[in-house]
């Protein structure tokens, strides 16, 4: 008779650790791996953190001999004095300009190149096909920069000796105005295309098989397959990809532009980065190259909220 009530007899609540025991049981238990996650953070602080000290430059009139701390605060001058210039809005169009170019253009091109080779049945062609389309991206600007240069010469280069053949002019192309950009977008693509498509065949090797299977049993041909299986299992990772890039729409590519352009073709080929460059490095205006800085990534962490916000409208995928 006891033993009955004691079965139905209700049970005392076990107290459960706080949550700020289990978070320090749940640290120790994985110590060795947060171990090697230390130098990682370590370069990120020493590197990334520690220097936004240097973000004071833009409201301070830097002087070398009097350094950070002693050079005078000037507020926002800095910044009245780039947008009150000619230069700068000039460079802030022309960086929003090629970026909105390398956007359209630039970005699905990994995932088309992604999705060709994804069909490809003989592994030996598809290997040396993604192999080639890698290597430009271990070869620097300055060694493509020199190549092109040499391709599209107008006395001694391949495209310009074509060109005479078929009765045509030389063109000095990266110093026309109406080429320079459409040279800058094509040789980004170029280069970059190759690497940026390993991110989507990682995701198109996860693709569940079977829903191809069924798919030709149910009469789809490879057209029908790839846009209603291989693009919906693919899209959160195009669409992470795509806040990034829009998220970078504002930055451009320092190395590129920089072995790239003359003074033929500032009014269409200086962007932001060349233009702070020449600033603060050339000219030795430390206050308005930092402001621009901090102006660039001011915009580029507002355009990745917004469109991070969009994209999760439309699709529920984001990067939070």
């Amino acid at each position: 008779m006891n033993t009955a009530l004691e079965d139905t007899a209700p049970s005392l609540p076990v107290k459960q650790p706080g949550r700020f025991k289990r978070w320090l049981k749940s640290y120790y238990r994985h110590r060795y791996l947060l171990l090697m996650l230390l130098p990682c953070l370590l370069f990120f602080f020493v590197f990334k953190y520690l220097p936004m000290y240097g973000i004071t430059l833009a409201f301070k009139d830097y002087k070398v001999v009097k350094g950070i701390f002693g050079s005078p605060w000037v507020g926002v001058e800095n910044f009245q004095f780039l947008f009150e210039g000619r230069e700068f809005p000039r460079a802030l169009k022309n960086t929003l300009i090629l970026s909105f170019y390398k956007l359209i253009f630039g970005f699905p091109a990994p995932i088309i190149l992604a999705l060709l080779l994804n069909e490809l049945r003989k592994v030996f062609f598809k290997r040396f096909v993604q192999t080639l389309s890698y290597l430009p991206h271990f070869l620097s600007w300055v060694i493509l920069a020199g190549i092109f240069m040499e391709l599209f010469s107008p006395t001694r280069g391949t495209i310009n000796y074509i060109i005479s053949l078929f009765g045509g002019d030389p063109i000095f192309f990266f110093g026309d105005k109406h080429w320079f950009r459409t040279l800058l977008v094509s040789t980004e693509i170029w280069k970059s295309i190759g690497w940026g498509s390993i991110v989507y065949l990682a995701a198109l090797s996860n693709v569940d098989t079977t829903l191809y299977e069924a798919a030709v049993v149910d009469g789809a041909n490879r057209w029908k397959q790839m846009r209603y299986i291989t693009l919906p299992a693919i899209m959160p990772v195009v669409t992470i990809m795509f806040i990034f890039a829009v998220g970078g729409i504002i930055n451009d590519d320092f190395d590129q532009v920089f072995n790239f352009y003359n003074e033929n073709v500032y009014e269409v080929g200086d962007v932001l980065s060349t233009y702070t460059y020449r600033i603060g490095i050339t000219q030795m205006k430390y206050g308005l190259s930092t402001a621009s800085g901090l102006f660039v990534n001011l915009i580029a962490l507002i355009l990745i909220i917004v469109t991070n916000s969009i994209t999760r409208r439309f699709n529920d995928y984001g990067i939070w």
